[in-house]
This record gives C-alpha cells, sequence and structure tokens, in this order.
C-alpha cells in the first residue's frame, strides 16, 4: 500500500492539470471513537426489521453497525473535499476533491490510514464492456403449461416449485437488488403485480441521485423479472411475492473502482432498511484504469472491499448471492470469477441451461485459495426474462442465474423461518447434485429445493426438540404457557416471541432470566399452531406450540 500511495503522490505533484480535475477518493479511518452513535441505542441507525434480523439468528450489534465519525469526514471535508458517501462496515468515506494538494493534505490526518484514488475524471465513455451478453443459438423450451409460461425451466430445474405449490413464494422476505439501472420497472407487465401489492418497498441510487431511476439502464430490470415477475403464461419469476428494494450502484457508463465503494454502501443500507437477501448481478476485475485492476491472487474472498463488504454483510444474517462472471467464454483471457462472487460467506452462481449443461461462458473457480466456487448453478443460459423492448424472451450471463437462484432461496426461508441465513447457504449447498463431488465450473451443482427444506426441517426442529434448553408447558394452552429453565438463571434478559408458521411476528417481549418465567394473556394470540422463539445468552431455541379456543 506504501508503494502506492507514493506514487498517488508524485501523479498529484507532477500534473499539470491536477488542480482542475474532479477526481475521486476513498479515505480510511482508524478507529470510531469518540462517536456519537452508541451500540445501546441501534434503532438510531437501523431500522426495526434489521435489529429483528439480528435478534432472530442471535447475532450481536457490534461497532461495525456504528456509522462513522461525523467529525472525521468533516475534517476530510473541510480540505475542500465534496461529500460523495460514506462505509460504516470499511470505515470510511469516498470523496470527490479538485483540490491538488489534497492527498498531501488528508494523508496527514492522525485517524486516516489508508488514501486511494477510485476514480479519474472523464469525459469518454468506458471501453469495457460491461453487461457482455454471451451470444448462443437459441433453443426452443419445450415447456407445456399454462402457469409458467417458459419459465417453468428455471423455476423447476431447482424443485422450486415444491415451494409455490405450498404457497411459499418470498412472502415477508425483503430482497435487495443491486444493480445498474431499472428501465420502466415502473411500466412493464412483469411487474405489475409488485407495485399493485406493495412489494416494491424503495429505490435508491447511488450514483445520480438527479437521473430518472426509471430510465437507466435495464440490466437490474431483467435482473428483477427473473425474481418477481408474475404475467400467467409468460413468466413467473422465483419468488413472486417477496418485497424489493431497487438499489442503483453501477455507473454503466464507465467503470472504476468506485464502483465497489458504491457496492458497499448500497449494502449497508440494504442491512439498515432490513433486507434479508442481497442480489448482486455485478462483478469486478478489470478498470478503465488499469492500475486498478484486480489480480486472480485478489479473489482469495477477503480481499477486494466489494468481498470484504460482502462478508460483512452476510455476518449480519443476510443470505448474499452474487453472479459468478462470464468471463469464461472462449478466447477470453480471464476466465475466473469476478469479486464480490469470491467472498468467502457469498453465494456465488454460475449459470447452466435448462439440461444443465454448464454454460460455455460461466466463470471458472475456484477462488484463489481453493474454497469452492462458484457454489452452486442455475438457469443462466436461456433464462426467461423481460427484456428491455417491453417483450419477454431470453437471456444469457449468471446475471440470471444469479437471481433465479436468490428468488428460490427467498422462499425456502420463508418455509424455515427460524433457519439462520447460514443454515440456509448450507442447505442449498448440501441438496447440489454434484456436493459430494464438485468442480470448478458447477460448483456444489444445481441445488434441490425440496431435499434442502428437508435438511432444514431435520436439522432445525429436532435440534431445537432435542436437548432444549426450555420446556414449555401446557401445550396445547389456552391462556398462559410456562417456560421451566433446565439450568441456572443468569443477569441477562430472555427474549421471547411468537411467530406465525411462515415467520410473521405476532408478539414479542422481554423477561428476567429466572428458571421459571410465566407467559400470559396469550388470548390475544390466534387459534392454532404457532412458533415460540427462545433467546437466552448465546442459545436460540424454537418451541411449536398449538393455541386452544
Amino acid at each position: 500500500m506504501k508503494k502506492i500511495f507514493i506514487l498517488f503522490i508524485i501523479v498529484i505533484l507532477f500534473d499539470p492539470f491536477n488542480t482542475k480535475a474532479q477526481n475521486y477518493y476513498w479515505v480510511a479511518f482508524t478507529n470510531k471513537d469518540n462517536s456519537p452513535w452508541s451500540l445501546s441505542f441501534p434503532e438510531d441507525y437501523l431500522s426495526e426489521k434489521a435489529i429483528e434480523r439480528r435478534e432472530k439468528q442471535n447475532i450481536g450489534i457490534d461497532s461495525l453497525d456504528l456509522p462513522v465519525n461525523p467529525s472525521y469526514v468533516q475534517q476530510v471535508l473541510n480540505l475542500g473535499a465534496t461529500f460523495i458517501h460514506a462505509s460504516k462496515w470499511l470505515n470510511g468515506v469516498t470523496v470527490k476533491v479538485s483540490n491538488g494538494d489534497f492527498l498531501n493534505e488528508v494523508s496527514q490526518l492522525s485517524f486516516v490510514k489508508e488514501v486511494q484514488l477510485t476514480k479519474r475524471e472523464t469525459q469518454v465513455k468506458s471501453a469495457v464492456n460491461k453487461f457482455y451478453v454471451a451470444y448462443i443459438s437459441d433453443k426452443t423450451l419445450e415447456i407445456d403449461t399454462l402457469v409458467y409460461g417458459k419459465s417453468a425451466t428455471q423455476v423447476a430445474q431447482l424443485n422450486g416449485q415444491f415451494l409455490h405449490n405450498q404457497n411459499f413464494k418470498g412472502q415477508g422476505i425483503t430482497i435487495a437488488v443491486l444493480d445498474a439501472g431499472f428501465y420502466r420497472v415502473n411500466q412493464y407487465p412483469a411487474f405489475d403485480s409488485l407495485w399493485f401489492y406493495g412489494q416494491i418497498a424503495g429505490t435508491k441510487d447511488f450514483v445520480a441521485e438527479d437521473e430518472d431511476f426509471f430510465e437507466g439502464h435495464y440490466h437490474g430490470m431483467s435482473v428483477l423479472s427473473t425474481m418477481g415477475g408474475n404475467v400467467t403464461g409468460e413468466l413467473i419469476g422465483t419468488a413472486p411475492k417477496a418485497t424489493y428494494w431497487l438499489l442503483r450502484s453501477e455507473d454503466h457508463n464507465t467503470e472504476f473502482l468506485i464502483e465497489e465503494d458504491n457496492w458497499v454502501v448500497a449494502a449497508e443500507f440494504a442491512d439498515s432498511v432490513g433486507a434479508d437477501v442481497i442480489n448482486s448481478s455485478l462483478g469486478y476485475y478489470t478498470f478503465d484504469d488499469p492500475a486498478m485492476n484486480h489480480t486472480y491472487a485478489d479473489m482469495d474472498g477477503n480481499t477486494t472491499r466489494v468481498a470484504r463488504a460482502a462478508n460483512i454483510a452476510a455476518s449480519r444474517g443476510m443470505l448474499v448471492f452474487s453472479s459468478a462472471g462470464n468471463e469464461g467464454r472462449e478466447n477470453n483471457p480471464w476466465k475466473f470469477i469476478i469479486s464480490p462472487s469470491d467472498g468467502d460467506s457469498v453465494m456465488a452462481v454460475g449459470a447452466v441451461n435448462k439440461d444443465g449443461v454448464p454454460a460455455p461462458f460461466t466463470s471458472w473457480g475456484p477462488a484463489s485459495d481453493g474454497d469452492i466456487k462458484p457454489n452452486v448453478s442455475a438457469v443462466g443460459w436461456n433464462t426467461i426474462i423481460q427484456r428491455s423492448n417491453g417483450t419477454f424472451g431470453t437471456g444469457n450471463g449468471t446475471s440470471y442465474s444469479s437471481p433465479v437462484m436468490a428468488g428460490a432461496a427467498a422462499c425456502l426461508w420463508q418455509a424455515n423461518p427460524f433457519a439462520s441465513a447460514w443454515q440456509v447457504k448450507s442447505a442449498i449447498e448440501k441438496s447440489a447434485h454434484l456436493y459430494a463431488n464438485p468442480d470448478s465450473l458447477l460448483g456444489y451443482g444445481i441445488p434441490d429445493l425440496k431435499l434442502a427444506d428437508k435438511f432444514l426441517k431435520t436439522t432445525v426442529f429436532e435440534k431445537w426438540a432435542n436437548g432444549a434448553k426450555w420446556l414449555v408447558y401446557p401445550n396445547p394452552s389456552d391462556n398462559y404457557i410456562i417456560l421451566q429453565k433446565n439450568s441456572n438463571a443468569s443477569e441477562e434478559m430472555v427474549q421471547i416471541a411468537f411467530y406465525t408458521l411462515d415467520g410473521k411476528l405476532l408478539r414479542k417481549e422481554q423477561k428476567p432470566d429466572s428458571q421459571k418465567i410465566i407467559i400470559q394473556n396469550l388470548q390475544s394470540l390466534p387459534p392454532g399452531l404457532l412458533i415460540l422463539h427462545i433467546v437466552s445468552g448465546d442459545i436460540a431455541e424454537a418451541v411449536k406450540i398449538r393455541i386452544n379456543r
């Protein structure tokens, strides 16, 4: 890093045009000391849904959740910089600068540990084809269905209909879509039901807030259609009843390192508003400025900023899906996965056709540290999508296999609401057809969601039933239950919550830890089978209870 830093100083000092250029920098801080934010009041910077997600998975709120110190940010801005955005997970800020002395001045601040150029001013359109679409001769999808149309293949290959037939279609799960643009999502028929039923939670642009959000690039629109599309006989997405946040982090006009930082803050936003799943049909390895390029050695799961942030997102209890990349095509010198799909905790998704044959463009694994990549694969070769011209047709790329898988995972999680994100990820991998013998093109292979559902119900519910810390009685109950602890009480609080079987929160309360806790007034709960969730210390348990009337 020191050599790079010295190089930046030389460039600035000897570039006669640097006082006019509008360059962008990443400035990383050493700490969050003397911050006005507190771990004791997470509701100041996290939504109720984000806090609830952590509680359900027994994930503590830590210093990574704290926003950056505003005093540090202001001192950087005082040097003539313009604020772009800040990352709490990586503890730094992205700024725009025209001051030729900025690099030298900011490096003198005691709390600054790293400064990196992330975008040079340019009026030239990028030479990088960011959304390369592999040309493959169309093959007729022989699907005979009145509901799914030709999209039946991409759902059925994963056994997604097993969940859909039980009405697990993503209800109650929020998916954040990080992409380049969402052209006419507010107009095209694939998304009518999302708007009608209030399933678009919101939009945010991390590239250019003053642009028309629905008149930009088409890529995110087509990606969204594979999950949330819902037109009978044409296209049914893998999670047509999930809720979606549409987040633009990618500038399709250029390719600079700043877009990784846009991704980071978009993922942080997704976490803060309570998203459960992130789909990122984006990836990085080469840039318009070759000095910013990554190497295959960087694809080790924890080097690039975007991979580090994706891992942190997973540590907050989210499922993170990323396209493995379309770099495996013939004559491409770079054949490998791209970041953040290399992330240690990221679910990288490769592409196959309807018959499970690897797409000729799907990026190769493994990660440079030897980890299995891609993790799994789904239909990304002749995927049925909403096209930019308003018609339904096919598209090619891991950009589509990733959301197909992400939507399916949302339905699986809905069907198993007390599983952790890590348990869902593990079950998906274990259900895949190459799990015993993974390879460098498909990873663990094509998942079977019926099998994954069985894994989750076996490992999660049996674990809670056997050797449980709490005995709950009477069960069934009319108006009260008693929680009997099989160990000594502590000074901690016990978190108690009641949920429907599909994961809807009905009631939540805290009680001081005791060997016997009485919960009364259950007549306010609906009759039938419910899930009682108990968190005490570092132990989370769930018990099925029946409320009588």
